[in-house]
């Protein structure tokens, strides 16, 4: 089991550098809107194309990364959206097999899932080197190969969420106490 809970941990550390680099990516968009805004007034007004559509769907496709990258760190946090009104009162046990049976029986099937059917259009749009249809657009088959990575890391991090979850279930909660109390491991 502590073998598990250690690959658990650097699944862990790997989500939350996603989280983090989510976070500068949000940095990164709104500089880039914030230039897309002055660029085109500016631009209006000495009468000269300071803007195009390269940052606009620069702008998008950092917006979709803000979310692909940060599946995992939101699992992994517990910061998605639950209805707690009766779970609330459970034990801690309960709550972990509750939640083991819902990753197991739900979440991980609907990754999987996710990427299986992503696999063949991302493929094809690489392929196919899909451009976007507006005047100097970006290529497609990169951010939608993004999607793919969204869901691996959500299949990884609900994989270590089971891990910890069924460390709980067998009352081995002082091993996953243990892991988390020691020094996190650096993901460079």
């Amino acid at each position: 089991m502590q073998s598990l809970l250690k690959f658990s941990k650097v699944i862990d550390a790997i989500s939350e550098r996603m989280g983090w680099l989510s976070t500068m990516i949000v940095i990164l968009t709104v500089a880039i809107g914030f230039y897309n805004v002055v660029a085109r007034y500016i631009g209006r007004f000495i009468g000269m194309q300071l803007s195009s559509n390269v940052f606009i769907e620069t702008q998008w496709y950092l917006f979709s990364l803000v979310f692909f990258f940060s599946f995992g760190y939101i699992l992994k946090n517990g910061i998605n959206v639950r209805v707690d009104f009766i779970y609330t009162n459970w034990s801690k046990r309960s709550k972990a097999l509750l939640d083991f049976w819902g990753h197991l029986f739900f979440l991980l099937p609907y990754c999987l899932l996710g990427i299986w059917v992503t696999i063949n259009p991302v493929i094809t749009s690489w392929v196919q080197w899909e451009q976007s249809p507006d005047p100097s657009g970006l290529a497609r088959a990169p951010i939608k190969s993004m999607i793919i990575v969204a869901f691996v890391m959500l299949t990884l991090q609900t994989i270590s969420e089971l891990i910890k979850l069924w460390a709980v279930i067998r009352g081995q909660e002082l091993f996953v106490a243990d892991l988390e109390a020691e020094a996190p491991i650096r993901i460079e």
